[in-house]
């Protein structure tokens, strides 16, 4: 997720991130080392590819000649897996390979017959927006049987099939390497029983298995975000963000229980997404008396004026002792001690159900184009994988060493070794569980520091921003400063309107979008006068700053200005918060992966009125500027025909072939397009003129529609990945200031005029880092607004494969297996 903190956290960002989302593949890394790559259509005979004739150049069409795979989704089911399954199925389809279909699971690989049927492209149109698995999923005993794998051997022997993907849990991974491992074995007992040919065990004489993680509990170490997850959080905040306003109305406190079993992961995001007062997980059991602690934690919250308490439980709870601590154990407890009138909501299934997220298409997407090139890339000395996600990349990991570590943090809880069940579970739960504890004190410390931090937002408002405000003022009350809100951002800095902020002021925040604390996009420069006198009177000793491209470009204005105004010396952190995605120095900025959703949900209903009409092309606009991130990410998550950026420019000659592409998909099944237009992508070539140039063309083949979207790409409550992502954001940013702050003071009085000091918070690849805004400055196009490397661009080849485009390939560079590195225990004398 790809905690969504991490990913690309998420979407985006999946997260990540992903949900950023996030979210790069190594094969198709050097596809865009320059700026222009027109596309080339698939259906016209003859199309040859372009390519570079000094580079060498292997032909990903041929990789899969002669090759069979097959896919299979097992244990429970996950939003996402259908993302996937459309993926393999396509890219398969693109290298030349027979991909199918196993119906069923485990059971239909076992029964064989018509529960292995080859897939077709059009087979898998209009999967991309529905939940669960429409191949079906079962558990299944017989494959846990040698008989019942020698049948599932025999029958894929049958079909010439020798590459397996399994998206499912690590039981579905496990069974997978078990068979993969007996392989040999099993086909020499088929042929000694006669049920295949020794040529056809010959043929088939080894087994390549390539994993997908798909389950909504995160439980599977070695990725930050498994499919499902994100789409699982979003079902749970919808509920909570529900259960809020009933339960502000009457004064009530909500006990929710989500699911996680063995893992706490749902439950913890949950509760920092929302700003719950208590969690209870299973890695990290409360401490002896908790009755009392939480007791405490309620009245004191309700003491400060909160008209609501929310606790969150993970079906999975435990104690200290291992006993299991239930939803209504709490409520009795709390009705007992406190007398609130308490509720219990047990979500159940719901958690599953449901349209997948944009960063569960994007990162299931992303990982069945990985998978398949893992399998065509395997020998019979390469070890099973499976396809992870790690911040915002797609990476392989053996899958017998995440089954084993995941194995650990079970072996770890139940020997009571909680602090290292939370290191195994990865860096991105071990800082979320920071964060949540950090945010937890109700109790600000008695000691007070002596510096005053001022929080502005500046640029357009976003989904995220008022989370990021709260958490940034919570961390710094909790670190001793004077916290102050500075309203309309570098203006209201000009004019004064400058206040304190307390514990309480930013209660509730994290489920509310836009800004509350007002944004405008002036930019500094006009104002320093006025900026440096209110600095001084109101001894603004360090700033947060948190928005879009202005908000980096008027911090760059304010590191300048110090060589004249002295009062500017002042450490400043800029946390991007746009749903442009166009920030120097991170892969994602918060807010983009609420936007990103926005489109992904408005394109599934348009593409649905388009099947229903049949023959019909829908022209979609979208925001981000110069920026195609929106554009890319959200054709990605929707299955766009194509989606139009400045950052691949077009001319006209590719929207002919693009129309031209229409024409020959409406001789199939699948009668319905969907074109993305980035708003800034061409001058020339408008949304009206593609609008008009599509209906010409496509006159007594297909009509057209269009559609801007507009400012509602800013507006609605943030995602899951949104909340997370500003929680963690702000919760750092304030962390650093107040390094800074102490290395910056002397004589009492703080001097910051270093690069180091002005810097942008931002996620890059794998890690949170702190850049210095002029070292960025090198790094950055003003004049569109965009960052001269933008990481997403090399997943614009799975777009327009997955939309059946041939286009030429670079696959000089490959994925390799990376390892995980074990956290062992030390023992105790």
């Amino acid at each position: 997720m790809w905690d969504p903190g991490q990913v690309a956290l998420s979407v985006g960002l999946v997260l990540f991130a992903a949900l950023a989302a996030g979210f790069a593949l190594h094969f198709f890394a050097g596809l865009f080392r320059s700026r222009r790559k027109p596309a080339l259509l698939d259906p016209p005979a003859g199309a040859a590819n372009m390519s570079n004739p000094s580079e060498k150049q292997q032909d990903a069409t041929t990789l899969g000649v002669g090759r069979a795979i097959a896919v299979l989704t097992s244990g429970g089911d996950a939003q996402g897996m259908n993302a996937a399954v459309r993926a393999v199925v396509r890219v398969g389809i693109y290298t030349g390979a027979r991909v199918f279909f196993v119906y069923e699971g485990y059971q239909g690989l076992v029964d064989g017959g018509n529960n292995i049927r080859e897939a077709s492209w059009e087979s898998v149109s209009m999967m991309l927006q529905l939940g669960g698995t429409v191949i079906g999923s079962a558990r299944c005993k017989d494959f846990q049987t040698r008989e019942g794998r020698l049948a599932a051997a025999c029958n894929l022997v049958k079909q010439d099939i020798t590459n397996l993907c399994v998206i499912g849990g690590d039981g579905s991974l496990t069974g997978a390497n078990q068979f993969r491992t007996e392989w040999s074995g099993l086909l020499d007992e088929l042929v000694k029983a006669g049920r295949i040919t020794s040529g056809e065990a010959k043929k088939s004489s080894h087994l390549n298995i390539v994993g997908m993680v798909g389950s909504i509990d995160n439980d599977f170490c070695g990725t930050d975000m498994t499919i499902g997850t994100d789409s699982a959080l979003h079902r749970i905040m919808e509920v909570v963000d529900a259960i809020t306003t009933t339960a502000q109305s009457h004064q009530r406190t909500f006990v929710l229980e989500v699911m996680g079993r063995h893992c706490g992961y749902l439950a913890l995001v949950t509760a920092l997404a929302c700003g719950a007062d208590w969690v209870f997980i299973p890695e990290m059991p409360p401490e002896d008396n908790w009755e009392v602690h939480l007791c405490r934690r309620l009245l004191d919250t309700r003491e400060r004026g909160s008209r609501l308490n929310v606790i969150i439980v993970a079906e999975g709870a435990i104690d200290k002792s291992g006993k299991p601590i239930t939803s209504d154990m709490v409520k009795d407890l709390v009705v007992k001690k406190l007398g609130y009138d308490t509720r219990v909501t047990i979500l159940g299934h719901v958690q599953r159900g449901g349209t997948p997220s944009a960063f569960d298409r994007i990162l299931a997407s992303r990982m069945g184009v990985e998978a398949v090139m893992a399998l065509l890339e395997a020998t019979p000395d390469t070890p099973a994988c499976v396809v992870s996600l790690s911040g915002n990349q797609a990476v392989r990991l053996p899958l017998m060493e995440c089954v084993q570590v995941t194995k650990d943090v079970t072996k770890a809880m139940a020997d009571g070794r909680f602090e290292e069940a939370i290191k195994l579970r990865g860096r991105s739960f071990e800082n979320n569980w920071s964060t949540y504890k950090m945010l937890a004190h109700v109790h600000p410390p008695e000691g007070k520091s002596p510096f005053n931090i001022g929080i502005m937002n500046v640029g357009a408002p976003c989904a995220g921003m008022n989370a990021a405000v709260r958490s940034a003022v919570r961390i710094g009350i909790i670190q001793g400063h004077h916290m102050f809100a500075i309203h309309d951002g570098f203006e209201g800095l000009a004019k004064g309107q400058i206040e304190p902020i307390n514990w309480t002021g930013v209660g509730g925040w994290t489920g509310k979008g836009g800004s509350n604390l007002g944004t405008k996009r002036t930019l500094p420069g006009k104002y320093f006068e006025e900026i440096s006198e209110n600095i001084s009177k109101h001894n603004i000793h360090a700033l947060v700053v948190i928005g879009g491209f202005e908000s980096f470009t008027g911090g760059l204005e304010m590191v300048t200005a110090r060589e004249k105004y002295e009062e500017l010396c002042i450490p400043i952190v800029v946390i991007p918060a746009t749903v442009s995605n166009n920030i120097p120095g991170s892969d994602f900025s918060i807010g983009a992966d609420t936007a990103l959703n926005t489109i992904t949900m408005t394109c599934d209903r348009i593409k649905q009125s388009a099947a229903g009409t049949k023959r019909r092309v829908f022209i979609i606009e979208t925001m981000g500027g110069f920026c195609g991130y929106l554009a890319t990410m959200a054709g990605l998550a929707a299955g766009a025909d194509a989606a139009y950026i400045f950052e691949d420019p077009f001319t006209i000659h590719d929207l002919e072939l693009n129309v031209e592409h229409l024409v020959q998909k409406m001789k199939t099944t699948v009668k319905r397009g969907l074109i993305l237009r980035n708003e800034k992508s061409n001058m020339n070539y408008t949304t009206d003129f593609i609008f008009n140039l599509y209906s010409e063309e496509g006159k007594g083949i297909f009509d057209c529609r269009k559609n801007v979207l507009g400012h509602m790409q800013q507006g609605g409550t943030p995602t899951p990945f949104d909340r997370n992502f500003g929680t963690k954001m702000g919760a750092k940013a304030v962390l650093w200031l107040s390094d800074k702050l102490k290395e910056c003071y002397r004589h009492g009085r703080i001097f910051a005029n270093t690069p180091e000091s002005a810097c942008v918070l931002g996620m890059r690849k794998r890690h949170l880092v702190f850049q210095p805004l002029q070292e960025l400055k090198a790094q950055t196009d003003f004049e569109h607004r965009i960052p001269n490397d933008q990481w997403w661009l090399k997943l614009r080849p799975i777009l327009k494969i997955l939309a059946k485009y041939k286009i030429s390939l670079d696959y000089s560079e490959k994925a390799h297996i990376e390892h995980i590195v074990r956290k062992r225990s030390v023992e105790k004398k």
